[in-house]
């Protein structure tokens, strides 16, 4: 781990905010088939373009108390926490990897996988235009990168979409009915690219343990005795694969050596 100082890491919060920004542009726009160029920011309520000084990362939220210059309604938190879950991406990047191109990879990995879950959780999708891109960009990247062998990369791409297809197929030919999504899949095939096949299975099995904890938690919370309660998947596959990313070598040295010792 590359000791970096408190004002480097304090610049790259910075820039993984001002990222983060973009991302919230992507999580509202992309699932409504809108432009992330254009037009400029405006409020969701009042449709008023937005100034530049309503846009700086975090400050402006807590400036204008969560809530609209121009229209006072309340703007949703979903906008400042992606910008700091953005920019701690970025201090943890660059404490990982330095500042080197592997760590521009990895950051722009768990960018794609911010913007993914954010859409996920609200709206139950996962657009085929970041999912299937995605699987070719981070193959290319992690062969001319992260110097992972072409025939790695396919491994990976066929455990996670292969996995995940499996496991969808059994589930319906004995419920009959779907039990997971197509987005989820692309999804892990994208992960596999970008990760190979350990990371795929790491992936499923820490997602698999968020998502049943959670789903637990909130059948407590809301008193639900139905065991069919629908989750949305893609934000734990994603937990689990930026946990893979960071930690997963650590964790994997961990578990066998409690294991087998």
């Amino acid at each position: 781990m590359t000791i970096f100082m408190p004002a480097a890491l304090a610049m790259c919060f910075v820039f993984g905010a001002c990222i983060g920004s973009f991302l919230n542009v992507c999580i509202y726009r992309m699932p409504r088939h809108l432009s992330i160029v254009s037009p400029g920011s405006t409020c969701p309520a009042c449709k008023k373009k937005l100034p530049y000084y309503t846009n700086i990362p975090i400050i402006s939220f807590l400036v204008l108390r969560g809530r609209c210059k121009f229209c006072r309604r309340p703007i949703s938190l979903r906008y400042p926490v992606v910008e700091c879950l953005t920019g701690m991406v970025g201090v943890i990047t660059c404490l990982t990897f330095g500042l080197t191109l592997e760590a521009l990879v990895w950051f722009s990995f768990a960018a794609v996988l911010i913007v993914v879950s954010g859409i996920d959780l609200a709206f139950w999708i996962i657009p085929d235009r970041i999912s299937l891109p995605g699987i070719a960009v981070f193959g290319f990247l992690a062969w001319a990168v992260l110097d992972r062998s072409p025939a790695a990369i396919g491994l990976g791409i066929l455990a996670g979409g292969g996995i995940l297809y499996a496991v969808a197929l059994v589930y319906y030919l004995i419920r009959r009915t779907d039990g997971m999504g197509g987005g989820d899949i692309k999804l892990l095939a994208m992960i596999g690219a970008a990760t190979g096949v350990p990371g795929v299975v790491f992936t499923l099995f820490a997602g698999s343990v968020l998502g049943t904890g959670v789903g637990i938690a909130q059948m407590i919370r809301r008193r639900h005795t139905d065991r069919q309660m629908q989750i949305p998947f893609g934000p734990y596959l994603s937990a689990g694969a930026l946990i893979y990313v960071f930690y997963g070598g650590p964790l994997v040295d961990w578990y066998f050596f409690r294991a087998f010792s």
